[in-house]
């Protein structure tokens, strides 16, 4: 990984002037955020999550990142080449279709959940009328360098249109989930943030009021304006340098509503967290499921193709809903890899695939869904 870093050093001060560099590194240094010092450090003792010699957070196995056949922290330098790049159909050739959502449609008071997909993990739900952003990063880039891993296009709203905004939910720290150009719009917004442990200091740095952030370990809930929010397991890892891996919890979350109950997986890798979940706290009308940005090697991390359908059973939701994908290229699958997976998937009865355009508004209503093969 220290070699990636000194090839995108260069790569700046090549293509970049002085000033224009000092200007990058800035930005730089600011997007890894600010994780935990010492002393807050010690108030997570108390987490079942977290190794108190270590002093950092570890997964129900905790040494299963270890496992993998290439470590999560990196691969080589062929493969971080290729990475750089947009070849071999990791990014698709053409615009992808998508929707102007109708915002006044989208508003209407409902007595049932409405969603819009934003592309990889950004979702915006309205519940009784309260508007809840899940992991949004509405950047052209989910870097700390903006010239890499763009975005595949624009998204169907900026930042400026959309609604007012009453909680922002965020599953870990990771640059494609924790945006700080995003976050940074909602400084001097009314709006609450939920976050699993740790992950305001990031937001501190950025300038969120921490009275404005509430910070959950898994299995405990918090609920404002008659939504129940409940930080749930996952298996992954945090971190934005290489210097403070784990210092911040990653979770999944659970979130409870008058009439509907929603799953959102955040970054997983494949556990018994997901059979757990599904009995304590569902069934779930719709869950959405991490569902791209995989490989082999890292198979602790992200789930794989051939365990969406075990995960999708053991959940126990009606609809399973794809996110991680659509939007950028963190794998070296072809863009559209995952998509045409799950609808094979779906064909087989393995899962009840929801998989709507994005821009398209879903209410989950529990009237029949049926996804069009937009993707083709």
């Amino acid at each position: 990984m220290k070699l990636q870093k000194l090839i995108l050093l260069i790569i700046l001060m090549n293509f970049s002037g002085c000033s224009a560099v000092t200007k990058v590194a800035s930005v730089f240094m600011s997007s890894m955020g600010s994780h935990p010092d010492k002393e807050e450090l010690k108030t997570f003792t108390k987490s079942s999550q977290f190794n108190k010699e270590k002093m950092r957070f570890v997964n129900r196995r905790p040494n299963i990142t270890s496992e993998q056949p290439i470590k999560k922290d990196g691969f080589g330098f062929s493969n971080f080449i290729e990475f750089l790049g947009k070849g071999n159909g990791r990014y698709p050739d053409k615009p992808l279709p998508m929707l102007k959502p109708d915002m006044d449609k989208f508003l209407e008071k409902s007595d049932v959940v409405k969603s819009i997909w934003f592309g990889h993990s950004t979702v915006l739900f309205n519940i009784d009328s309260k508007i809840v952003l899940i992991d949004p990063i509405f950047s052209d880039s989910s870097s700390p360098v903006p010239i890499f891993v763009k975005r595949f296009g624009p998204t169907v709203l900026t930042l400026k249109e959309l609604p007012k905004i009453d909680y922002i939910l965020i599953s870990h720290d990771h640059y494609d989930h924790l945006d700080m150009r995003t976050i940074k719009f909602f400084v001097d917004k009314d709006v609450k943030f939920i976050t699993p442990l740790g992950v305001g200091s990031h937001l501190k740095r950025w300038g969120i009021d921490r009275k404005r952030v509430t910070e959950l370990d898994w299995w405990q809930n918090v609920e404002f304006d008659g939504i129940k929010f409940t930080a749930t397991p996952a298996q992954h890892f945090s971190g934005r340098d290489q210097a403070h891996e784990n210092t911040t919890l990653w979770a999944s979350w659970a979130v409870k509503t008058r009439n509907n109950n929603l799953y959102f997986s955040g970054d997983s890798g494949y556990d018994t967290h997901f059979k757990e979940i599904g009995q304590r706290l569902g069934p779930f009308d719709v869950a959405f499921m991490e569902s791209g940005q995989y490989n082999p090697d890292w198979f602790a991390v992200h789930l794989l193709p051939d365990e969406w359908p075990k995960a999708y059973e053991d959940i126990n939701a009606n609809y399973y809903f794809p996110i991680h994908w659509g939007a950028f290229s963190l794998a070296f699958h072809t863009w559209d890899d995952p998509i045409i997976k799950l609808n094979e998937f779906s064909q087989q009865g393995k899962l009840k695939l929801m998989a709507p355009k994005m821009g398209e508004i879903v209410s989950f209503d529990h009237q029949e869904y049926i996804t069009k093969k937009w993707w083709q």
